[in-house]
Parts: structure tokens; sequence; C-alpha cells
């Protein structure tokens, strides 16, 4: 959600912290909390868990922006990964834009003027250079006052650098829609006493996408998107335990003609309607540039986050003077069509308009949710700490077929591996591995096996391998009573992996 630090100000004051009880916070469908709760445990906290889990810390030397540890960054990868891949599905495009923009960049998309406040300003290099020379004839053309100008600004949001990749060639109707993803890192300077973990940043990522449709297009294209957040969220385990939120025009700080805003808004509420859920007004709480859909999530505290959301744009298109060609361009721009052959006979350029679009939303807000609402007790693909193995003994046999099994199971052993192409010019010697990306970890410390278990389990393994002095004779490896091959028992956790368990 965008809105001004002012607003955001005048908001934290104005609204006090609901009280909750503990008893009621346990039957939320959102928390997972054993059916008799105990009295004397407090929700889970995603600051807690993170410092005992190792996923994040936090420095002094930049406030509000997380480091990501080990086991943190192999959820936030899984996350976007897992986020990559519904792209094929939904059509999107992914994209890598710049993290700063000259100042006239953001006066051109109206965010100097209406989001100032919470930017990073950056001075550029003001040293002359001598003239470049030309090398393919393909160089960027600049005026000397462009040239000239060193003040930048941190990007807060991709949407401006979406616009110029449109822009940058001539666009058919034909090829609307077009779909474009960005996982860059965004910089909001929020004020100081806003910071809270990963829910409040000042440097964060998004699942950012952006669609530019014909106005035809639409209905049809949010009606995809609340699909994709309804997917993404049933597979995170989050079900439909998230309400949705149509947000207006605001009263003032807005761009764009009041009829312009009430066309989006009918668009968004006939899609809101078409999607079967229940859904509210935020009168007045829309960005400054088009109204939208917050999908909001509650944390184990019961206090509502905003996630994903949905923001219908027909003013940075305008702002950017995007256009497409297409016939009939009048009918066209306003949605309609028309079977007379000669107005169809007449191509024109037509205003597209834009979806801003992301379903997770900022990637650090929702693995706090996530965090809290599984406990430590992570669904296997998620889970930093996948598969560990431990040893009966330290005996040399025992603990070099331990290490043999996690080379397979992580696909770092040259016999499971696939072979080489020796008629190629770049082919080495040795064979190419084929690693599986799961998190397997191998302990053979001089303890019994009951401590190595409850140690284990403690710390959130999802599977829990021993190899033992019969395993290293059979060539297998024990999950429980079971007896498997590493071949076996590696398809069986990537095949868990694949089907999102």
């Amino acid at each position: 959600m965008i809105r001004s630090r002012a607003a955001r100000t005048a908001v934290l004051a104005l609204s006090p912290r609901p009280w909750t009880c503990r008893a009621c916070l346990s039957r939320r469908q959102y928390s997972q909390k054993p059916t008799a709760p105990k009295q004397d445990r407090e929700p889970p906290d995603h600051r807690t868990l993170g410092h005992k889990q190792e996923l994040f810390m936090n420095s002094i030397y930049s406030p509000g922006s997380p480091i990501f540890l080990p086991n943190g960054t192999r959820i936030f990868n899984r996350l976007v990964d897992f986020l990559r891949k519904q792209y094929v599905r939904y059509g999107f495009e992914e994209v890598i834009t710049p993290t700063i923009y000259k100042k006239s960049l953001w006066a051109k998309s109206g965010h100097l003027e209406n989001y100032a406040d919470d930017m990073y300003s950056v001075t550029g290099n003001t040293k002359s250079s001598p003239p470049a020379t030309e090398c393919c004839g393909n160089e960027e053309k600049t005026k000397p006052e462009e040239e000239a100008e060193s003040e930048y600004g941190l990007k807060p949001m991709n949407c401006p650098g979406h616009c110029l990749i449109f822009a940058s060639k001539q666009r058919s109707y034909r090829e609307l829609p077009i779909r474009y993803a960005d996982f860059s890192p965004l910089h909001r300077n929020e004020i100081s006493g806003a910071l809270s973990g990963l829910t409040r940043v000042r440097r964060f990522h998004q699942d950012d996408g952006h669609i530019f449709c014909r106005p035809s297009q639409v209905e049809e294209e949010i009606r995809k998107t609340l699909d994709f957040v309804k997917v993404v969220y049933s597979v995170l385990r989050l079900g439909v335990s998230y309400r949705l939120a149509l947000s207006t025009r605001p009263a003032d700080h807005y761009i764009g003609t009041e009829e312009e805003w009430n066309r989006a808004e009918n668009a968004l509420r006939r899609a809101l309607d078409a999607s079967g859920m229940e859904w509210s007004v935020n009168e007045g709480d829309g960005a400054f540039y088009g109204p939208k859909i917050d999908i909001i999530l509650k944390d184990s505290d019961g206090k509502e986050h905003q996630t994903a959301t949905v923001q219908l744009d027909f003013q940075l298109p305008k702002r950017f003077e995007l256009e497409y060609q297409a016939p009939a361009p009048e009918y066209e721009a306003r949605g309609e069509t028309t079977q007379d052959p000669e107005l169809l006979a007449h191509y024109g350029p037509v205003r597209p308009v834009m979806v801003h679009r992301a379903v997770l939303g900022s990637v650090e807000r929702l693995m706090a949710l996530l965090i809290e609402r599984f406990d430590g007790k992570w669904p296997f693909w998620l889970n930093p700490k996948q598969a560990i193995i431990l040893t009966v003994n330290t005996s040399e046999p025992v603990v070099q077929w331990a290490e043999k099994v996690r080379d397979v199971l992580v696909g770092n052993d040259r016999d499971f591996s696939a072979p080489a192409d020796t008629s190629a010019p770049w082919a080495s010697a040795e064979p190419m591995t084929v690693p599986t990306g799961l998190a397997v970890d191998v302990d053979v410390t001089a303890r019994s096996l009951g401590a190595k278990i409850r140690e284990a389990r403690a710390l959130g393994y999802g599977e829990i391998w021993v190899v033992g002095e019969q395993d290293v004779k059979d060539q297998t490896v024990s999950l429980g009573k079971e007896k498997w091959s590493p071949e076996s028992a590696r398809d069986r956790m990537r095949n868990m992996v694949l089907a999102f368990q």
C-alpha cells in the first residue's frame, strides 16, 4: 500500500492497537496453535523466531534493512522461485531495472511531487569527463543539461522503469497484454519509529508486476490476478484467511480527473464481484495515481498487514506518453468494438491501461507472517532445515557412508551425476553434477542417538535420517523403521518439494 508519510503518521497516531485475548487468538484460522493453548504462551513473534531460527538480523549501520542469514535466504529464494514458476502460467516476463534514476524521471512520473518525503536522494559524480568514443552506433543520446544533472533518487517502486521498457519500441494491439515482473530491491524512507522487524522496513523486495493492456482487457487481467493470489495463498497454506478491500480516490494529492477515477473504480468493483469473495471499501485510501484492491492478512497478534495488491493506473501511461497502434482507435480507447470495415481500416494511437500488481507484496513482510504462522514448523518445501543425517556412532565406515548419502541427496556425488559431453570443446574431464536444491546436514558428533534426535527435532528439521553399521552393509539410510536407498530418499524429498508439501 502506498501512502504519503504524513498520511501514515496520522494513521499511526489515531489508530490504537486492538486488544485481543489469547484464547481468541488460538481459535483463529490464521494462527496455527494447538487446540488447547497454554495460557502462559505469548503469540509467536517473527522477530524472536527469526533470531532463534537464525533467519535474519538487523544492524545499526542500516536501520530498516534486514540482513538475511543463510536459513532466511533459503526461504526467501524458495518463495521467489515459486513465484517465477507461476509466471509461466500467468504470462509474465521477468526484467531487471536500475536501482536509481535521475530526479527528472520521478518528476515525470509524479513521484517527486507526491512521494518525495518517502524517497532517498542520491548525489551523482559531477566531475566532467572526456566525450565518449562511438563504438557501435547504439550509444545513448543525452542533452547537455541532462548530462549535468547530478540529483538521483533510489527507486521506491518499479513502475516508471517498466514504462520506459514499454515506450522503447512501437507497439501493436496484437502484442497486448504485455506483463513485466521485477524482483529488484526497493527503498522507502520510513520514519524510524515505524520500523519493525520484517513487517515495516526501508529496503525490501516485491514480486512486482505491471500489465499493459487494452481497455477491453482490464477486467479479465484483474480477474486473473485475483486468481493468481488465490492459487499462491493456497500453496502457502493461507487459504482464504485474507480479506479484500477496494481503496478509492483520495480526497487530495491525486492525479487525473474524477471521471477517470470513477471509470477505474467501477472496473475494480466488477472484478471483485466476479471473484465471489467478500470485499469492503476503504474510502479515500487509494494511491495517488489510481484506485486499488488490497489483500489484507492478520499476524499472530491479530494485527492486519497489507500484502498483495492490484492497482489500476490511467495516469502513468499518460505521463510517459505510452501508446499502441490499433484499428478504430476511438472505439478501442473506450473498450468497445465495431464491425464497420471503414472504421477498422483506420489505425491510430491508443493509450494502454496499466495494472500494478504484487501477489506476495513485500517478500519480507510475507515472510514475517509465515514465520509466525508456522511457528518453527515449516512445510518441507520451505523449510531451511529440510533434512539431517545422524550417525549411530563415529566409526569411519559409518561417518563416510553418512557423508556419501548427503552428497547423493544434495546432488553432489559424481556416481549419480549427469554424464559430461566429451564431444564439446568446453567439456571437462569431470562429469557435471546436478544439484537438487535440498538442504541437508550431517551430525557425526560423539553423542547418543537419542540426544541427536531430540536436538534435531528442537531445531525444526523436516526429515531425520539415521545411518548405522547395518546401513553401511546394505547401502541404505533409515527413516524411522523404513530403509531407503540414497537415490530413493533423494527422489522422495524432491517430490515433496515439487508438490509444495
